[in-house]
């Protein structure tokens, strides 16, 4: 999706936003994303779902009569804007919580500068599995998505089974990445198979020729990539252009239907794709009716139905029941703590769990593969 075309879905957003009669005692809820940048798409698409799951509740008259309002800042996935932009938002526009928020480091130099516990705001469905920011618990931090080493798990689990020894790993060059590669070496040597090499790219480029040549260089029967959407086009884009057939799995960071657009449905297909959330256009599930529902109702121009969505979503939803338990005069004290006092709350077909030493709230996993018509299969 283009730049322009995310503007455009921002400006989208913040007209619904404002057409919408929210009163005094709105709930204001911030993000701050990439809406801009290689990881665009990413930031727009769980914000969205998150607005989508506001709307829903705006339409049925609020929260204990209170309506929510998003307010959104693009930092470009890049640290220092996220640490300014955050600030800036909790000052102008003081939300009660903030959602959505994008990228391993952007969110570690939060909890480092203390800006989220000086503020003490829960952040509800951070876009990072990294370890980091789950153990030990941060108290203002709320995942609604399994850890990047449980992913990580997931595909070597899986290799192994099919009899594979030699695994390569290409990873992004910041905590993101560097927590994932841990990831991957201890569950490799916990399953007994082979590093065959390891290679980086630089974050917010798509970089990627050094890691593809020492990748094929190395000759790995797979290729786990802790990689996000860009920089995996253009990896298994390069690396099937000079013959590599590795075996290519991503963590769920890199988007499916995005990286089809980008490289092709030809070159795309076979890539394996970890998935936190469940099928965006499956039935089977009430959250995923509901969002198909309030997607045909309230999405904007651009923006697509897909897991990212859903990731979004699912933490819009997490965080309104949070708002609901915390009664008619929340604070960011009583929502952490009704958050914190969800031990066992059905997401429609998802159940999410926190407690005080744990704010891990979903340990959901799906590995899924693009077909030949790039559409993603289980």
């Amino acid at each position: 999706m283009s730049h322009s075309v995310l503007r455009r879905c921002m400006a989208a957003l913040s007209l619904t936003l404002a057409s919408a009669t929210y009163g005094a005692g709105a709930i204001i809820i911030g993000q701050v994303a990439p809406y801009s940048g290689p990881l665009a798409p990413t930031g727009s698409h769980v914000g969205a779902g998150a607005q989508l799951y506001f709307e829903r509740i705006n339409a049925a008259g609020g929260i204990h009569g209170a309506k929510i309002r998003l307010v959104t800042k693009d930092d470009g996935y890049k640290v220092v804007e996220t640490v300014k932009l955050t600030r800036e938002l909790l000052k102008q526009s003081s939300p009660i919580a903030l959602v959505g928020m994008v990228g391993t480091g952007n969110v570690g130099a939060l909890v480092k500068e203390r800006v989220l516990a000086d503020a003490d705001i829960p952040v509800v469905g951070i876009r990072s599995g990294a370890m980091s920011l789950v153990s030990p618990v941060v108290p203002q931090l709320f995942h609604t998505r399994a850890s990047y080493a449980a992913e990580v798990e997931k595909i070597v689990q899986q290799l192994a089974t099919t009899g594979i020894k030699r695994v390569a790993v290409l990873y992004q060059d910041d905590p993101f990445g560097l927590d994932g590669l841990a990831g991957a070496e201890k569950s490799l040597d916990r399953h007994k198979l082979q590093m065959a090499t390891k290679a980086a790219y630089e974050k917010n480029t798509t970089r990627v020729e050094a890691a593809v040549k020492a990748i094929a260089e190395a000759k790995p029967q797979a290729v786990i990539m802790v990689s996000n959407t860009a920089a995996s086009a253009e990896f298994v884009k390069q690396s099937r252009a000079i013959g590599n057939d590795a075996q290519l799995l991503a963590i769920s960071v890199t988007d499916g239907p995005q990286l089809v657009k980008r490289i092709g449905k030809e070159v795309a297909h076979g890539l394996g794709l970890v998935q936190v959330v469940p099928d965006p256009g499956s039935r089977a599930l009430a959250i995923t009716r509901d969002l198909q529902d309030d997607y045909k109702k309230y999405a904007p121009k651009g923006i697509e139905l897909n897991h990212t969505l859903l990731e979004g979503y699912l933490s819009g939803k997490v965080l309104a029941e949070g708002l609901k338990r915390a009664g008619p005069h929340p604070t960011r004290k009583k929502l952490r703590e009704a958050l914190e006092a969800m031990r066992d709350y059905d997401a429609g077909g998802l159940s999410i769990r926190f407690s005080p030493s744990n704010h891990s709230g979903s340990d959901y996993l799906d590995i899924t593969i693009l077909n030949r018509d790039g559409r993603i299969l289980r």
